[in-house]
């Protein structure tokens, strides 16, 4: 991975997420002004809310563009507003429930596809912790960020049968020649708490 955040660039991200959840709720205006240098670079990126009930992290949305098709700054912004009012799995966020959510930015490298003579071999590449993958096929697609895998202990056989899926696919629709899969990494920053002090997440893998 070539390209890389710092803390201050990744802390300024992940507060630019709730900055553009609570304008959601106060109309306030937001300004990308004073956005770091290396922000303004074209990345991919999700956005994920978790909501910490009795000490539990639950899944309360995650939006995101796969692809580098806009500035990250822009793209986080898009991106924020979303994962809180457009995923069509949760109801829309009330700004009560902000104050429960932990906030995560996950940047992505550019999609590289994983084209295997033998399909079956494909879990050889995958390299659980570090990859995150996306599953195409008849119109259907399905992405899962690296550190789903780590968080439900799956092996990289398991990480790809997981992201057929989630695609709406069988589970073993990676191993069918025409299967488009595609590994990306993953820089990622989130909040300590609810609004607090922002960390660089190290996933543990394989």
């Amino acid at each position: 991975m070539t390209f890389d955040l710092t803390l201050e660039e990744g802390t300024y991200l992940v507060k630019l997420a709730r900055r553009r959840i609570e304008a959601a709720f106060t109309k306030a205006e937001i300004s990308l002004e004073d956005a770091p240098t290396k922000t303004r670079e074209e990345c991919g990126v999700f956005v994920t809310l978790n909501k910490i009930v009795d000490g539990e992290t639950q899944l309360r949305g995650c939006i995101g563009y796969p692809y580098p098709i806009k500035p990250l700054v822009e793209a986080v912004d898009d991106m924020a507003y979303a994962a809180a009012f457009e995923d069509p799995r949760f109801p829309h966020l009330n700004s009560k429930e902000l104050g429960e959510m932990v906030i995560e930015v996950s940047v992505l490298t550019p999609p590289e596809s994983i084209d295997m003579k033998k399909p079956e071999e494909s879990p050889s590449v995958v390299k659980v912790g570090c990859d995150g993958l996306i599953v195409k096929r008849g119109g259907r697609s399905g992405l899962l960020l690296p550190q789903v895998a780590t968080e439900w202990g799956w092996d990289s056989e398991e990480f790809l049968s997981q992201c057929c899926v989630k695609a709406g696919l069988s589970p073993d629709t990676w191993l069918v020649p025409g299967t488009q899969v595609s590994k990306f990494q993953a820089i990622i920053f989130a909040e300590e708490s609810p609004g607090g002090d922002v960390k660089r997440l190290e996933i543990r893998g394989e």
